[in-house]
């Protein structure tokens, strides 16, 4: 939805008060920019997302850093705002299994395209770039690009190339998954990453040193297929991105000739930055300023999206969560009208990880709902009351959890749970850092003695929605299990969904997953996403998409 209305300058001053360091940076460098038509992004991170090729921070990354940058074999189509988005052809026009070997697929590739240093994307580049992040041998492997792309892919384990616009994808098991997976490998360009190579001084002589001082220099002068190019990089300060005016999709060669990212995390700052004009596009608004700024004429964009806010529990011997009964209790005592109140009304209302009436819902027998009562009588059940009540730690990040609040969110939802006896505690950790920890698992000491972690997740694809979570063949390090859930009858449900070619039959395996998942829970589920953002007038072409991400080629300034 979007909503437009028109406010005096009066109240100008107060929000000037909160401009950072940041912005006056920025305010010094708009004359030289003055020519151009200069789109000027405030991001909820705390640093730029990684630009070499396989952003992180999460999808935030992908974002900002991925789709504008790069492109992948397949990709999201982010052009229509009324239904969700769907899976269409990238760098890839067509794809389809073997028949006969269904762990084999063939890629054919768009002819023509050309990475931003002016080489070739062929199937060499292709390989190369499935090499970087599974062939520990390779010259050009990175190890911190496997995190977020081998744990949303966790199945590929070979390209070969067929011919210059063909190749083969080999996978260790029949994956039906696996073209939508595939939107997450971004691809970089083996050229620029062979001259960033050569010029490292020769006294540097381990292999993999080497490469790690080549892919540092790619990220910093980095090279994809996008339809933005890099032009200034400053971690921790700002992005610049200039048009890619021979982009190979017409519809997606951009009219803005230039992109500045500026991370700010706190929600305050960046809505100060909108108000006095420092910026003209902001992720989450600061919720009690949403009148403020729809009166001064700018725009709130949202749309359901496809991603969850979740509490994901530890199933780790000791942990208080192993008890069906307080799982439960805790998703019937967290206040979400509340806390939708609290978020200017931004949210979602989860009954699970998808919402009812979508394929996959499934018709769970466990209803998430608000019911202090039920969940009292769970809790005593379990044990437990005001004078006895329920230890639990959550680990947490101060900014960068989604399109949300996580600070004020987790605090609202400690006070909402301690009526049903859970004595809550966190431990705040910045969100670059909680990212990491995802992948190490709730065993592992970075966890800090917590039973539970506050990371949002994307939920348009089975893969990313239920089965990195729910699979024992994702327990951590391979992907993002962190709570270590998962039995026989979830991986034979799992694999009754991989394995299915067909849609429809993909789907009804899918709902019967889901709807264990709900019955079981092993998340809280607290809010949805709606990807409230704020931008200023002059920006038009703006589709807010039901999806995670958004498209920033497509866009005009005035």
């Amino acid at each position: 939805m979007k909503f437009v209305a028109q406010l005096s300058r009066s109240s100008l001053p107060q929000w000037r008060l909160l401009a950072t360091a940041s912005l006056m940076a920025l305010a010094v460098a708009q004359p030289a920019m003055a020519q151009e038509k200069v789109l000027r992004i405030a991001m909820t991170a705390a640093d730029i997302p990684r630009t070499l090729g396989q952003p992180d921070q999460g999808f935030e990354g992908n974002r900002f850093t991925g789709i504008p940058m790069y492109d992948a074999l397949t990709q999201w189509d982010l052009s229509k705002a009324d239904g969700p988005s769907v899976l269409i052809p990238g760098l890839a026009t067509s794809w389809a299994v073997d028949a006969k070997d269904k762990t084999k697929w063939v890629f054919k590739l768009r002819p023509g395209v050309k990475f931003h240093d002016g080489s070739a994307v062929n199937a060499d580049a292709v390989v190369w770039n499935v090499r970087k992040v599974l062939d520990k041998d390779a010259p050009h492997f990175d190890a911190s690009q496997v995190g977020v792309t081998a744990s949303r892919m966790p199945t590929l384990r070979s390209a070969r190339k067929v011919d210059d616009l063909t190749v083969e994808l080999t996978t260790s098991e029949p994956d039906s998954f696996l073209p939508i997976n595939l939107s997450n490998l971004f691809m970089a360009s083996p050229a620029h990453w062979d001259n960033k190579l050569k010029a490292v001084p020769a006294s540097v002589a381990d292999p993999a040193e080497r490469a790690k001082q080549a892919w540092a220099a790619f990220a910093a002068d980095a090279s994809g297929s996008g339809p933005f190019k890099m032009a200034k990089f400053s971690a921790r300060e700002r992005l610049e991105l200039t048009a890619n005016k021979s982009y190979w999709d017409a519809k997606r060669v951009p009219k803005i000739d230039r992109v500045v990212m500026l991370p700010m995390p706190e929600a305050n700052s960046r809505t100060a930055a909108l108000l006095s004009g420092q910026v003209d596009w902001i992720e989450a608004p600061a919720p009690d300023a949403m009148d403020q700024i729809r009166q001064r004429g700018f725009s709130i964009y949202s749309n359901p999206q496809p991603h969850v806010w979740p509490w994901q529990l530890s199933f780790a011997p000791g942990s208080p969560w192993l008890n069906k009964d307080v799982r439960h209790a805790a998703n019937l005592c967290v206040d979400r009208d509340g806390l939708s109140k609290l978020l200017g009304g931004m949210m979602g209302t989860p009954k699970g990880t998808v919402p009812p009436g979508h394929p996959w819902w499934g018709n769970p027998k466990f209803d998430i709902k608000y019911d202090v009562k039920a969940a009292q009588a769970l809790m005593q059940k379990a044990g437990h009351s005001a004078a006895k009540p329920l230890k639990v730690k959550v680990q947490i990040s101060a900014s960068g959890s989604g399109q949300m609040q996580p600070l004020p969110m987790n605090e609202f939802v400690q006070q909402s749970l301690k009526q049903c006896f859970f004595d809550v505690q966190f431990d705040v950790i910045e969100w670059n850092t909680l990212f990491t920890n995802w992948r190490k698992g709730a065993k592992d000491p970075s966890a800090n003695g917590a039973d539970a972690i506050n990371v949002s997740f994307a939920a348009m694809d089975p893969f990313f929605a239920m089965v990195r979570f729910t699979s024992t063949k994702t327990f951590p390090p391979v992907s993002n299990n962190w709570g270590y859930f998962g039995n026989d009858e979830f991986d034979k449900l799992i694999a009754d969904a991989r394995t299915s070619f067909d849609g429809k039959a993909r789907d009804a395996a899918l709902a019967k997953l889901h709807a264990r998942i709900v019955e079981e829970a092993p998340f809280v589920w607290i809010a949805h996403d709606v990807g409230p953002r704020a931008m200023s007038p002059k920006v038009k072409n703006v589709v807010q998409p039901k999806s995670w991400f958004i498209d920033i080629a497509t866009m005009t300034l005035e």
